[in-house]
């Protein structure tokens, strides 16, 4: 009866300790189903089967570096994938804990990047561009706008970009060598550009999302401390003695030694007989009298001269017209003028009044090489590019014409001198730098002649105007005559900076009356 009722018992035990192993493992598949189903864990998952098994065929079919660097790749991404999953069981980690997080994904870059040191390979390009993409998974670390870090999205978008150098320099390589290396540059851009990047917009947009309830990030261990120093020797049988009782050594023993003597005691006073100055037993001893002929014989002299140099140009010593004193010590210099051998200047011996002397100029040739000397250009008369007249460099000519303008023609007239121009049409009339000018408006074609005229910079100008004129400006000018027709009496004329300008108009009978006189004065 009790071997049934224990039997019994131990039955049930079991069976009670079943259930409750059941309902633990039940709960542990509740949460790892729950985050496997995450959205965000499958789109990772379909990332990694579509964009990076696309670059592992690719790199399959190249084999060598090319494969390894590419593994190295897959399990980079496969790592992210588990610290994505850990981090919706894990509470928020401080920067410390956060590093121990990230620790499996930083050997998978430092093993990356170690691939691509030592000797340089042919396949160099392949793995620098695989190292350079993967800090792009990074992006996992982004806590906050003060990580220092940008933001995932960017984050990406920055990393290819120093990938991207060395994809382009694979594409370049082998477009027309071989397709397979093509075809995994083309499958690594697109595992970033869009994967990786859409990826992150689409679940990530700021950063990974930690769990509020979740287990907290162990801390790394810490090293272990230092062993403390050495007990002192309690049983000693020497007495401890002050640090300041104890005999020194090394260089301390010596600066102690000079400090407890005195600095001169070993010195001898120097007396007055022993001194250089008043011994003249010693070698190289010099006399006050010898000192400045010693002096003199040291240094380096050349011989006397008292003669002319340079052809009758200069003398050394005397009968001189200019006496020049250099570097010379207790020196005396005497020289005479002797007024007896000097002649009155006629005026036919002055160079000015002179004509066999080369170069000189009459005063009538004097203006002449003047104006030859200057820089005056060709002169000009011609249409160019068909809106703008230019009369340039004329001297001396009175019969310049300029007929059948077009309204949307203007004559720029320039640097002429003692000439006339006449000009037929209604255009913008512009006389610059020119001196004793004289310009005729006449109308044409029953049309007005001018729409404006301007005299800038001259001197002596004669300008009439047989049609109307709206306005006329003269600007830094001197002795301008301005003969206004009956029609042009209601012109405008705007003078700045300008003298001696008169305005004409014509009187009762014809007769040209001086209507305005302006003088600018000059300043008090």
């Amino acid at each position: 009866m009790e071997e049934k009722l224990l039997q019994r018992l131990e039955s049930a035990v079991a069976r009670l300790e079943s259930l409750s192993i059941g309902s633990q493992s039940r709960c542990i598949d509740l949460d790892a189903i729950a985050t496997s189903t995450d959205p965000s864990i499958i789109a990772f998952e379909d990332l990694l089967m579509e964009f990076v098994g696309k670059v592992s065929s690719a790199a399959a079919k190249i084999g060598g570096q090319v494969q390894d660097v590419t593994n190295v790749l897959n399990e980079a991404f496969s790592v992210q994938k588990e610290l994505l999953i850990m981090i919706k069981q894990t509470k928020k980690p401080d920067m410390v804990g956060l590093g121990e997080f990230l620790k499996p994904l930083n050997e998978k870059l430092m093993k990356a990047v170690s691939m691509t040191e030592g000797r340089r390979s042919d396949f160099f390009n392949h793995l620098k561009a695989v190292a350079e993409s993967l800090t792009a998974l990074a992006w996992i670390a982004y806590v906050g706008k003060d990580c220092g870090m940008s933001m995932p999205i960017s984050h990406v978008e920055e990393s290819w970009q120093a990938a991207e150098f060395y994809n382009n320099k694979v594409l370049v390589e082998y477009r027309n060598k071989d397709s397979n290396h093509v075809e995994w540059a083309r499958a690594l851009k697109e595992l970033y550009l869009p994967g990786l990047r859409n990826y992150v917009k689409s679940h990530y947009p700021l950063g990974p999302v930690w769990s509020a309830t979740g287990s907290a990030v162990s801390a790394p261990p810490k090293a272990p401390a230092p062993p403390p120093p050495p007990p002192a020797l309690l049983l000693s049988s020497e007495p401890s003695q002050p640090s300041s009782s104890r005999p020194k050594e090394g260089m301390s023993a010596v600066f102690q030694e000079i400090s407890s003597k005195p600095v001169t005691a070993g010195l001898r006073k120097v007396t007055d007989d022993m001194k250089t100055k008043n011994r003249a037993d010693r070698a190289g001893f010099i006399s006050a009298g010898e000192k400045e002929v010693r002096t003199s014989a040291v240094s380096k002299v050349g011989p006397p001269k008292l003669d002319l140099q340079n052809w009758s140009f200069k003398w050394v010593a005397r009968k001189v017209n200019n006496i020049t004193v250099d570097k010379c010590t207790k020196m005396g210099v005497v020289f005479t003028v002797s007024y007896g051998t000097l002649r009155k200047v006629t005026d036919d011996m002055k160079t000015k009044n002179r004509a066999d002397r080369a170069g000189f100029i009459s005063a009538g040739e004097k203006e002449v090489r003047t104006s030859a000397v200057s820089k005056v250009g060709p002169p000009k008369l011609e249409l160019q590019m068909g809106r703008k007249w230019v009369v340039e460099n004329q001297i001396g000519k009175k019969d310049l014409l300029i007929d059948k303008c077009d309204s949307k023609q203007t004559v720029y007239i320039f640097g002429c001198k003692d000439s006339v121009i006449q000009i037929k049409g209604k255009v913008n009339i512009t006389v610059d730098k020119c001196t004793k000018m004289g310009v005729v408006f006449t109308v044409s074609y029953g049309t007005d002649v001018v729409a404006a005229c301007e005299i800038v910079n001259c001197n002596s100008v004669e300008v009439q105007c047989q049609g109307t004129a709206p306005t006329i400006s003269v600007d830094n000018s001197a002795g301008c005559q301005l003969y206004l027709s009956k029609d042009s009496l209601e012109a405008s004329i705007t003078t700045a900076k300008s003298s001696e300008i008169n305005v004409l108009v014509p009187g009762p009978d014809n007769d040209l009356v001086c209507f305005l006189s302006y003088v600018l004065l000059p300043p008090d």
